[in-house]
Formats: C-alpha cells, sequence, structure tokens
C-alpha cells in the first residue's frame, strides 16, 4: 500500500518537537539548582522524576489500553498539551523540591503518549519497512532530546526562561500538526475491550519475550549514558585543563545518536533489525568496559570516542522497538510498545541512581563501567535461538 508522503515527515517532526521537553530540565539544571537550593543530586532528580512520570503513564496506558482502544493522533495531541504546560509550570522564580519533582513527574507522564503512541501510529502506516520508519522516529526523538542542550549551549537567554518557552511551544505545535494531519493508519486494528492478561500473552510470545528483553539491557545503559555525559565532559576538562562548552558537545553527542537511528534504519531494510540491534549493543557495551580508558586519551580522540558511543548506544534503539512490534498481534501492538517502554524506563531509573551514587563514591571516570551490565545480559538473551 503506498503512503501518502507528508505522514512520515510531520511524524518525525512532530516526535522532534515534543520529546524535545525530555532533557529540558537537564539543560537547564544550574538555574534550577539556585532556584530549589538543590546539589549534585539534583542531576538524579530531575531526569528520574521524568522517567517515573513516564513509567507511571505507560503503565496507566498499558492498562488500559488506551493506545489501541482511541485514536492514537488524538492521545498524541492532548498529551503535547498537558507535558508542554507541566515544563511551563517551571517557570518560576522560585522552586521548591516538590514543585520540581511534580512538574517533572507530569511532564513524564505526558510522554508516555507521545513516544510509544509515536511509534504504535507508524506502525499503522508501516506494516513493511517498519524499522527504517522507526529509525526516523526514533531519531527524532534522540534529536528532541539533544535540542534543549543546544538552547542552552547558546546562551539565547541568561536564565532558563528561553528553554522552557522554546521547548514548550513547538511541543504545541507538534501535536497540533499530528491531529490536524495524520489520520488513523490503514493497517490499524482497534481493541474494544480492555484485556487484563494482554500483558502476559505478549510476554509469552519468544519473539516478543526476546526483543523486550533486549531493549531492557539497551535501556540500562541509554538514559544513564546520556544524563551523564555533562558529568563526563565536565571530568574530563577538570582533569586535563581543557576548554570546551560542555552543553554544546552534549548537544552533539546526543544528536549524532539521531543520525545512527537513520542509518540503522536503512542498513536494517537490508538485513534485519535483529543484526542491527544485537551489534549496536555489541558495541556500546564494548564502550562501557573501555570507558575509563577514554578518559586518558588526547581531547580531540577522547570526543571521537564519546560521539561513536553516543552512536551505538541509540541505533539499536528503533531496531528493538521494531522486533516487538512486529512480533506482536496487530490489536495489541501499542499496548505491547507501551508495556515495553513502561519495564525498559524503570530500569532506567536503576542505572541512573545507581550512577548518582556512585559518582560521590568513587572516581567519576570509572562509573560507566557499571553501565556495561545491560548490554552484556540483553546480548546473551540475544544469542538465543528464535527465527527471525
Amino acid at each position: 500500500m503506498k503512503h501518502k508522503p507528508h505522514i512520515l515527515p510531520i511524524l518525525i517532526l512532530a516526535q522532534f518537537a515534543c520529546t524535545s521537553l525530555w532533557f529540558a530540565g537537564n539543560a537547564i539544571i544550574d538555574d534550577i539548582a539556585l532556584k530549589t537550593g538543590l546539589g549534585p543530586e539534583i542531576i538524579g532528580y530531575v531526569l528520574s522524576s521524568v522517567q517515573f512520570g513516564f513509567i507511571t503513564g505507560t503503565l496507566v496506558f498499558a492498562f488500559l489500553m488506551i493506545a489501541d482502544r482511541f485514536s492514537p493522533s488524538k492521545i498524541f495531541f492532548i498529551c503535547a498539551l498537558l507535558a508542554a504546560a507541566c515544563n511551563l509550570s517551571l517557570f518560576t522564580e522560585v522552586l521548591s523540591k516538590w514543585q520540581l519533582l511534580f512538574a517533572r513527574f507530569g511532564t513524564g507522564f505526558f510522554l508516555a503518549g507521545i513516544y510509544p503512541i509515536g511509534m504504535k501510529i507508524a506502525a499503522d502506516y508501516y506494516e513493511n519497512g517498519l524499522g527504517k520508519a522507526l529509525g526516523f522516529l526514533v531519531g527524532a526523538l534522540v534529536l528532541g532530546t539533544s535540542f534543549p542542550y543546544l538552547l542552552s549551549g547558546l546562551e539565547l537567554n541568561s536564565n532558563s526562561d528561553t528553554v522552557l518557552i522554546i521547548t514548550s511551544a513547538i511541543a504545541i505545535i507538534g501535536g497540533v500538526l499530528v491531529v490536524l494531519f495524520v489520520p488513523n493508519g490503514p493497517f490499524r486494528k482497534k481493541s474494544t475491550n480492555i484485556k487484563i492478561k494482554a500483558g502476559i500473552a505478549l510476554f509469552k510470545i519468544p519473539k516478543f519475550r526476546q526483543a523486550a528483553i533486549g531493549y531492557f539491557g539497551h535501556m540500562w545503559e541509554l538514559y544513564a549514558f546520556w544524563a551523564f555525559t555533562p558529568l563526563a565532559l565536565h571530568t574530563y576538562a577538570s582533569v586535563t585543563n581543557a576548554t570546551f562548552s560542555i552543553p554544546l558537545l552534549t548537544f552533539a553527542i546526543i544528536a549524532l545518536g539521531g543520525l545512527s537511528c537513520v542509518l540503522g534504519g536503512y542498513v536494517a531494510d537490508k538485513i534485519g533489525s535483529h543484526k542491527i540491534a544485537y551489534y549496536a549493543l555489541l558495541v556500546s557495551g564494548v564502550f562501557c568496559i573501555i570507558s575509563p580508558l577514554l578518559f586518558k586519551l588526547p581531547a580531540l580522540l577522547f570526543l571521537i570516542g564519546w560521539s561513536f558511543w553516543g552512536m551505538a548506544v541509540t541505533a539499536d534503539s528503533p531496531q528493538f522497538s521494531s522486533l516487538i512490534a512486529n512480533a506482536a498481534p496487530p490489536e495489541l501492538k501499542g499496548t505491547g510498545l507501551t508495556l515495553v517502554n513502561c519495564f525498559g524506563f524503570a530500569i532506567s531509573i536503576i542505572s541512573i541512581q545507581l550512577l548518582t551514587l556512585l559518582a560521590e563514591q568513587i572516581n567519576p571516570t570509572l562509573i560507566f563501567l557499571f553501565l556495561s551490565i545491560g548490554p552484556l545480559l540483553g546480548l546473551i538473551f540475544m544469542t538465543k535461538k528464535t527465527a527471525y
């Protein structure tokens, strides 16, 4: 079936716009620290509260089978508006810790109606070539994640106001674009009733279970890597007396992951999503293990190494999502994607908090070693024989 040419570009633009809210708090971490009076622990608080909100949202969405029972485009739009509102609630002179956590939790909760719902919409349009479509879509998410760091690095304003206003405004625009120009897809199969045991049934499917566990290993590493890349850059600069813009380099390292998602999608079209997911997970796992050595390299080689890691750590994400969507029955694709996202982001909270604790106890150059746990376990399950 031939698709309308505007569908994927609009989904890509909307996904980028709305997911820019994800790291908006981290990009303005210094201003938030001044408003709240919190110390270094704020890094874990700000991102983990978003992750916890996302987990709660995906759990609610999966249990109620929201993505499979209602129009995904309308859900995307409503959640874009509400997530933007939560983000804008940080726009205040004085901010308590609980206000901060509630605002970021709310942002994460409504992002549950954006990221997995966007993938569900893509799955409703692309029965074939889903790996490539999701490569673009997840690439847009990665670029959206990095965008607040670009705004911060460009110093468009002396405080956090510009970052909050721009990310909220473009998220609203993204939601409007989807609801106006992306109707329900031709391959959408609507569920009419809530199926309490849908999650259990999904994990009994061997292909689904294998892809999901591989994804969990990927998620142990991904968000912790993103969250602590600024700390890695700061640590390297402190040790070597190097001078560079940490926000701009963080933007570049994360944004390069968007490029690898797109490239991986094209290659997956030829060799399959399973191989791309496996080898990307393998490469990023190797980077975890050799991470202490990267800090001993000259500045250019350190930045090149960290950038390649930033590409490897994301390249598998859309391919895992493609494997998960293709393994789920048509009427449960949205629920399957949402449920796996829920568990994956729960795992990411553990790794983020672990690195937050370790950063205060041991040399920061060593903390990334512990991210290798996820890729290692994911690779073990990915090597099990399951026909693809």
